[in-house]
């Protein structure tokens, strides 16, 4: 929408300017202006110097043979702007946007254009400051966004004086600082519709003064640095379809005036410091379609009134304060309800079923609050649905749960760790006629403790590109078919009880292989948080193997060196025995490795240096010998990731491997021993208390979210990396 409300404006203001063409030559002086400007470009446009200038590409003339427009967008052009431009004084429309020109504006670039009423500057790489230039009186809509332009000229000085008649104005996407003063903006442009100051610099509490531009649409100036309560007046503005004002660090409470705005769709208020309850006042914004108040600290509960906003489409509640059930809402008037985000407050409470009546939902989020009971039966209904995430709560019953997903054919995302607690993994007598998850992408149910095996019916889903069983009590072997699961590049088994060799088959995941990720870049309905990064697409998420934390034994296969794509190996707290393959080092996208804690022994392969993106390795307490790796990121490591292996020796451990190991007379079991008892006791304390830690688990986690985001892989803890 951001986009295409600027552009109807545009296009309603310039259509106007669609002159006829005529059959004379265009005006010489008009000619030898657009040819100045001509020799500053690259690559050339497709203009002859023999033609008549009125039969240019982009342009077109009035009468007299002026030139009256140029248009040349996205025609991909470089240079920068001649002063010699401004010389056509019959310019009514000026349209250069999405190229590559650079530079600052002529100091005199608006003296001679003073019939100009468009201008479009927008996505190109101008910058310098705009103080001293002044727009001229006859300009009505003007786009300078996404550019580098900086300095507080755009919003004060002159730049606005006689701008009296303008009706758009964008400045988005650059540098701009400085305050904002409304009095100043509405007092020269009071017929302003549209005022786009989003992601710039702006700063300093926003002054009352916007009632000044009664006929005020569309305000934005969301992504700044804005302090302070929201100004009083902007209530007043009745006109106002749109407010976003998100990323900021606004303070203070909605007030109950917001009531007057009735003509608002969209509300944006997300990811500031805003205080108080949610005014019920907001229920009567019968055009309200957009409702975004995530990541403050609103308290109290969802007032019921808010059903009465029988447009909503998108309600987006999370990262707040917010308690209470939500039942006290009626969703069965929210017919067009389609995302709904509640995650990380405290509501408890069942969830109501008359969150089925809302059958055009396609992405619901209630992790991270105090939910209870089972999942309602009538979720089934929900064919649209395609991201559940319900992880965090206190909800029972997963086999019934996952019998009434089956149902929703088109989920592709499903959340649901560390619910559930102490329940048994379904087995594949649970599912004996699966037919759904035909589109499931991401399946979660770590955390919840969960025992038995990893069943079989998980091979059925062909799609599944990110499985989490993480922090369960999940026995038995790694079953050898999830190697021939077609699109598995996250597998996160760690903190379980599984035995037995790690398969060979693994090493075969296509997915890991091969990467034929990029033909699908489409957007997930909610993004989520991993390692305090917020992803809106899987194919960047980082493509994992993980196993640590069971009782794996065995050699480490030698095989894993195919899987090409991997970045994340964690191998770690196993019994694994033998050597570190020296073909690990094949795995050139590899960004952390983790060895530690397993009964690895002989050297260090010298190759792992070579492998250039690895930043974070451990092998520590192995039982490993010889001289650590020099060169490549191995100059990086802290000496911990080498702990715990008295036969290492090199720079990092300040042992000389010219000096023997082990002292003559010692076996290395009782320097190994020696070495554990000698622990100080700092240090000792501190592995226990990890071990508390990791050993906690589920729901120790709660309560830990505080960005912009929450489900289960999102956890921020000590342990972020184990659980995800």
């Amino acid at each position: 929408m951001y986009a295409a409300t600027l552009a109807v404006v545009f296009f309603l203001l310039s259509s106007s300017f669609h002159l006829r063409q005529i059959a004379v030559a265009c005006n010489l002086h008009d000619r030898a202006s657009l040819l100045s400007f001509h020799r500053l470009l690259h690559p050339p446009l497709n203009w002859s110097a023999a033609a008549d200038c009125c039969l240019w590409e982009g342009v077109a003339c009035s009468g007299g043979a002026r030139v009256s427009r140029l248009s040349v967008p996205n025609r991909g052009l470089a240079g920068t702007i001649p002063p010699s431009l401004s010389n056509l004084t019959s310019l009514v429309s000026l349209n250069l946007s999405g190229n590559k020109f650079s530079g600052a504006l002529p100091p005199a670039f608006f003296h001679g254009l003073s019939r100009l009423q468009v201008l479009d500057l927008s996505s190109n790489r101008f910058s310098g400051e705009l103080d001293g230039l002044t727009l001229p009186a006859s300009i009505r809509a003007v786009d300078l966004s996404n550019n580098l332009f900086a300095g507080a000229g755009a919003l004060g000085g002159s730049f606005l004086r006689s701008a009296s008649g303008l009706v758009s104005f964008n400045v988005s996407k650059n540098s701009f600082a400085g305050a904002v003063d409304f009095r100043v903006i509405c007092n020269a442009s009071p017929l302003l519709e549209v005022l786009d100051l989003s992601s710039n610099e702006f700063s300093g509490e926003l002054p009352e003064g916007l009632s000044g531009c009664s006929g005020l649409q569309i305000l934005r100036a969301g992504f700044n640095r804005l302090t302070g309560n929201l100004p009083a007046d902007l209530y007043s503005v009745k006109a106002l379809k749109e407010i976003s004002l998100s990323n900021n660090r606004f303070s203070g409470p909605i007030a109950a005036a917001v009531a007057a705005l009735s003509n608002l769709t969209i509300l944006e208020l997300q990811v500031n410091a805003l205080t108080g309850e949610i005014p019920p006042e907001i229920g009567r914004l019968s055009q309200l379609e957009q409702l975004q108040l995530h990541s403050n600290s609103f308290n109290g509960s969802l007032p019921a009134a808010m059903a009465d906003c029988r447009r909503l489409s998108t309600l987006l509640l999370r990262n707040n304060n917010l308690t209470g059930e939500i039942s006290a809402v009626d969703f069965s008037n929210l017919g067009r309800l389609q995302t709904v985000d509640l995650g990380n407050n405290t509501f408890s409470g069942e969830i109501p079923a008359t969150l089925c009546l809302c059958r055009s939902l396609t992405a619901v989020r209630l992790a991270y609050n105090k939910f209870s009971g089972e999942l309602p039966p009538c979720v089934a209904s929900l064919r649209s649905l395609q991201h559940l995430s319900l992880s965090d709560n206190y909800l029972s019953n997963v086999a019934g749960a996952l019998k009434i997903l089956n149902n929703c054919r088109n989920i592709t995302v499903l959340f649901l760790s560390r619910c559930f607690d102490n329940e048994s993994m379904p087995q594949d007598s649970d599912f004996l006629h699966l037919t759904g998850f035909r589109n499931l992408q991401i399946l979660t149910l770590g955390g919840c403790r969960l025992e038995g095996r990893i069943p079989s019916w998980i091979a059925k889903l062909k799609n599944l590109k990110v499985l989490n069983l993480s922090y369960n009590r999940i026995s038995g072997p790694i079953p050898s078919w999830l190697g021939k699961m077609p699109s598995l590049f996250v597998l996160n088994l760690t903190k379980n009880s599984l035995s037995g060799e790690l398969p060979r088959e693994l090493a075969r995941l296509p997915a890991l292989i091969t990467d034929n990720s990029t033909s699908d870049l489409s957007y997930l309905a909610l993004p989520f948080l991993f390692d305090k990064l917020q992803y809106n697409r899987l194919f960047n998420l980082p493509r994992g193997l993980k196993v640590g934390f069971n009782n794996l034994s065995g050699a480490i296969p030698p095989e894993i060196a195919r899987l090409k794509l991997l970045h994340l190996l964690d191998l770690n707290d196993n019994n694994f025995t033998g050597t570190i393959p020296p073909q690990l080092s094949r795995l050139t996208n590899l960004e952390r490795l983790d060895l530690s804690g397993n009964r690895l022994s002989g050297e260090i392969p010298g190759s792992l240096a070579g492998l250039h993106f690895l930043s974070s390795f451990s092998v520590a307490n192995n039982d490993l010998e010889g001289e650590i790796p020099r060169g490549g990121q191995f100059d990086t490591f802290p000496a911990a990731s080498f702990d715990g292996n008295p036969k290492l020796c090199g720079y990092l451990l300040r042992r000389s491997c010219s000096i023997a190991a082990t002292p003559p007379g010692i076996s290395p079991d009782k320097v190994g021993d020696s070495w554990w008892r000698n622990v100080p006791f700092g240090t000792g304390y501190s592995i226990g208390f990890l071990a508390v830690i990791v050993v906690a688990g589920g729901r120790s986690f709660r309560g830990m979210e505080s960005s912009d985001s929450a489900d289960d892989v999102e956890t921020r803890s000590s342990v972020s990396r184990s659980i995800w």
